[in-house]
Formats: C-alpha cells, structure tokens, sequence
C-alpha cells in the first residue's frame, strides 16, 4: 500500500477503472492537459488520449447533457465540475432525465453516469467555489449522493459510483483533498453504495457527520463517550446504522457545514423521530452552517461548524 492523499486516491481510481474498462471517459473543463483544476485527472490524457479525456467548453449545461447522452449508449462518463457553485446549470438535465430514465424507459436504460466536484469551504475561495448543496440532491429519487471523507473510502467509493448503472454524484470536500493522507491499497476494492460506517463505538451520544465534518466531529468528541457515523452515503441512507445507533445512545447530535434550513440534518431528525422516539433522551440536536449566502473568506471561519460549537450540542443533550 501507498501512502497519498485524496487527490492521488482518487486519479488512482480513475486510472485503474479507465484501465480496466473501456467504456469509462472522463470530460469536463480543463480535465485533459491541464489535468483539472485541483490535479485529479492529471495524466490521464496522455496515458488514454483525447477520445477517452475530453476536455469540453465553459458549459455545464453542454457537459452534463453530452455525459448523459454517452450514458444511455452504454459508454460510463464520469464528468467534472470544477466547482459545486458551476453546477446548477446542468441540474435540470440531471432531474429531468439523468435521474428518471430508468422510470421513464420501464428499465431498458439505465444512465450510468458519474458527476464529480469539490463541494463545501474551507479554502478560502470565491463566490460559487465553496457551496455545500447537497440536501438539494438527495431530494431527488433516481440520483445517488456520495460524500468521501478520506483517501481510503475516496477511491472505494469512486470505483463503486463508476460501476453502478445508476447516476451518482460524487462530492469531494476540499477541504480533504491535501489535508490528510493514509494507507491505500493499489489493488482493486470497493466501498460500497448505501453503507455508513461507523468510525468511532461510544454508548452516550451518537454523532453524525459526512465529508470534511467528519474531521472537526472526530476532534470534538474527544473525552465524551460518543459513537461517530460517517455517512459516506446521503442518498440512499443507511438508516439501519442510523437507527441502532441512536436506540443504543439515546442522544443525536447530528453535524454538516449546509444551511440549517431543509438540510440533511433535518431529514436524519425526521427519521430519528419516526423510528426511534421513544430511545431518545434528549432532543434531536444540529450544529449548521447559517440560513445565509456563505461569506467571502474573513467570515468563512465563524460560519462554518467549529470544534467549539460540536463540544458545546455534546454537553448540552448529555446534559437531559
């Protein structure tokens, strides 16, 4: 195994599965001789040339549409957006026909089709670079949200999106893509679909987390007996971990850097309150980002979820 970080772990994966099958192409802005814009695809245009790296115009809308196109003939794009902000373009193409055309031909095609992007802040980026939208997605059935939270689970889950016949899409924090490094295995393997994991046993509180989250969450509980989910998939959920997790703990605190408002965490409360009410002993609590346009870089900091504010929704439902 090779040490690397999540951008390595996950051109690796791209070129094992380019690799392996022929139908897999990759497109998007910059993705060929530039090797995008934060260096995932790098090498791959010369090792599998301009047929199978396509470098595309300044159109998401283009992009996602051809993508999709390819899809239904068998081959299995995996398009790059640079940034989450750029893809709302290309939403009414991934709604209205990506995620319905198994429906919509009673199962004669499928879009296997892969749309990858960084997704949330932390990096001091501008104005559209740093959105964290992906309650908005899940909302829709037909599309899978994946959310790596590390190299090791970036490539597993990468090889997993890529062969599923159904459209995923592939949120890479940015946070993470040179922060951490770890031991991943050169060798094929998979993580899979529809799976949380839980990273951490605990028996007081249930902590859910998903993405670049997951690292602030894992230093928060540090001296409280919590039990840390990594949702690795947001839709479909794993709730069955969800669920087990809560009627072992009692208590829910539940983490992301989207908005407040109609974010997952409201679903995960929804769920929580359906199916294990009468396990809880304290309130359903969320730590958010605000119900704002996220700030330019000088206020990134205060309006994202903070160590400090995880300890404190810890202490306050032990406290019930």
């Amino acid at each position: 195994m090779a040490t690397m970080n999540a951008v390595q772990a996950l051109n690796l994966a791209l070129s094992e599965e380019m690799e392996r099958d022929k139908d897999v192409v990759v497109l998007g802005e910059d993705v060929g001789k530039n090797g995008g814009v934060f260096r995932v695809t790098e090498g791959l245009y010369d090792r599998f040339g301009p047929e199978r790296v396509m470098d595309m115009p300044l159109a998401e809308t283009g992009i996602v549409g051809a993508a999709i196109g390819m899809a239904f003939y068998g081959l299995k794009p995996v398009v790059e957006m640079q940034f989450m902000g750029f893809i709302y373009a290309a939403v009414e193409h991934l709604f209205s026909h990506a995620a319905r055309i198994r429906t919509r031909s009673r199962g004669r095609f499928t879009a296997s089709l892969v749309v990858r992007t960084p997704y949330g802040a932390g990096v001091k980026a501008l104005e559209h670079h740093s959105e964290s939208a992906e309650a908005l997605f899940c909302h829709m059935p037909g599309l899978k949200v994946v959310v790596p939270s590390s190299p090791l689970t970036a490539k597993g889950l990468l090889l997993s999106a890529i062969r599923d016949p159904d459209p995923v899409l592939f949120l890479e924090p940015t946070r993470l893509y040179r922060m951490l490094k770890e031991e991943v295995p050169e060798i094929d393997y998979t993580v899979p679909l529809g799976k949380a994991r839980i990273v951490r046993e605990g028996t007081d509180v249930t902590l859910i987390a998903w993405g670049s989250m997951l690292q602030r969450a894992m230093k928060a509980v540090e001296g409280f007996n919590t039990e840390v989910i990594d949702l690795l998939t947001l839709s479909p959920l794993d709730e069955e971990t969800v669920l087990q997790s809560v009627k072992k703990t009692g208590r829910v605190v539940i983490v992301h850097e989207a908005p407040s408002m109609c974010g997952l965490g409201a679903e995960l409360s929804a769920l929580i309150a359906e199916f294990a009410m009468l396990h809880l002993k304290a309130p359903i609590l969320r730590v958010t980002s605000y119900d704002v346009v996220l700030p330019l870089p000088k206020l990134e900091a205060y309006y994202l979820p903070s160590i400090e504010k995880i300890r404190k929704a810890i202490e306050t439902v032990l406290q019930y």
